[in-house]
């Protein structure tokens, strides 16, 4: 009796979505290779962001208000969404077609509303299975408003979740305080959700790596994917290592093949997906986090613990374990570049000190990541131009949020027969 043997099957791309599509690969029996060009997993994207596993932030941004927000947040350098002037074609096209999906706004958000809810089922098994521990705060998540009009158009989202099967309740400014006690300031009221849930990315996806190298996936980290190459016989990577050399020189190339190539490159999957002959209309977006560390006993006792969200501010949070809390936010789009830069982190540090005044920021640590957003915010889980490509990217601000589900479908879709 013959046994098929299984593809080998090339993962570009070890931030979360990369890791988590590694490992839906090996448990499905593929021979899987994973290429990053750092020396550990999520080094990019998946390393200090916002920490929400957030059904109830499902809501994708193609609508006119953000447009003309955006508009009016251009000249404020503080602002919560900033655009560079400077134009380009990819800025420019990536936002005639951002404009272009404001009427699939309704249906965009209750998709998403759903693979969220999968999602966080997914992640959640994978946890417990492999032992990863990262964090996690199953205290669900607060949004809250400082205006009646603000709530309103949130009880209109809440509709919108609720046809995507997601529960979130209104509550009142007394409830907002019994939920989160820590919290200070004004606001009219607020949406919960307690299903939600908050981790570490940076921890989770480290702990899937090496539950993925006990499956038997080969970790190739410090190597650079140079160019690929598509072909009826399989797909060839020509890559080098990235590893420093004795004399400041380069380490020669060599090129690997492949069944099948899934590409989660994040922002680089639309550089990638040219050379496989493919469009995928990434834009990256630059969202900033800082990372207060609690030293003390009383800054611990003034951080919250329930994840929050302020719809204003467009600020989310995350505790992470008794001696971190994470608050994160802003857009800006300003191309393929990572600087972190002081008046994008400032209102960041005022929110912490305005809306939690005990806890102290003198050791608050920033960071900077580009998201890799498609134009209608919904991520990309297809089949290439090539039978043998397949990309798993683009998942905006959601990516620890969907990745877990986005997985198991490309994977589904790389196993399939080729008559499926």
């Amino acid at each position: 009796m013959s046994r098929s043997v299984p593809d080998t099957v090339a993962v570009i791309g070890a931030g979360i979505t990369g890791i988590t599509t590694a490992y839906n690969l090996a448990r499905r029996g593929h021979a899987v290779t994973v290429f990053d060009r750092h020396p550990y997993a999520a080094m990019e994207t998946s390393f200090a962001n916002g920490g929400q596993l957030s059904a109830s932030n499902a809501e994708v941004w193609n609508s006119w208000s953000t447009v003309l927000k955006g508009l009016k947040w251009m000249v404020a350098p503080g602002a919560p969404l900033l655009v560079n002037p400077k134009p380009s074609w990819h800025k420019l096209s990536w936002m005639a077609e951002f404009v272009a999906a404001i009427p699939q706004h309704e249906e965009n958000t209750i998709t998403t509303a759903r693979l969220a809810i999968e999602a966080r089922a997914h992640l959640r098994r994978i946890a417990e299975e492999e032992g990863i521990d990262f964090d996690a705060e199953d205290r669900g998540i607060l949004h809250f408003y400082a205006t009646k009009k603000e709530f309103e158009a949130a009880a209109r989202v809440t509709e919108l979740l609720a046809k995507g099967g997601l529960e979130r309740r209104a509550v009142t400014p007394s409830e907002i305080r019994s939920i989160e006690p820590a919290l200070r300031g004004e606001v009219y009221g607020g949406f919960y959700t307690p299903s939600d849930f908050t981790g570490d990315i940076h921890k989770f996806t480290n702990g899937l790596a090496v539950a993925c190298a006990r499956h038997g996936v080969a970790m190739h980290f410090s190597t650079e994917v140079m160019s690929t190459e598509a072909g009826a016989d399989g797909v060839a990577l020509t890559c080098r290592s990235t590893e420093p050399t004795l004399d400041g020189g380069t380490h020669p190339s060599e090129t690997l093949r492949f069944d099948k190539i899934v590409v989660c490159g994040g922002v680089m999957s639309r550089k990638l997906g040219e050379t496989l002959g493919d469009r995928i209309n990434v834009y990256p977006v630059k969202g900033y986090s800082i990372t207060v560390q609690l030293d003390d006993p009383s800054d611990q006792l003034a951080a919250p613990w329930v994840s929050l969200l302020d719809d204003k501010a467009k600020i989310v949070t995350s505790r992470l374990g008794t001696r971190r809390f994470r608050v994160a936010g802003t857009a800006e789009f300003n191309g393929y570049n990572r600087d972190i830069r002081a008046e994008r982190i400032a209102p960041l540090v005022a929110w912490c000190r305005a809306h939690f005044p005990g806890m102290s920021t003198r050791h608050a640590v920033p960071w900077a990541g580009l998201r890799p957003m498609m134009p209608d915010m919904m991520p990309r889980v297809r089949r290439g131009r090539s039978p043998r490509v397949f990309y798993n990217t683009g998942h905006g601000h959601l990516g620890w949020t969907l990745s877990a589900a986005t997985a198991d479908a490309v994977a589904a879709l790389v196993s399939a027969r080729p008559n499926a």
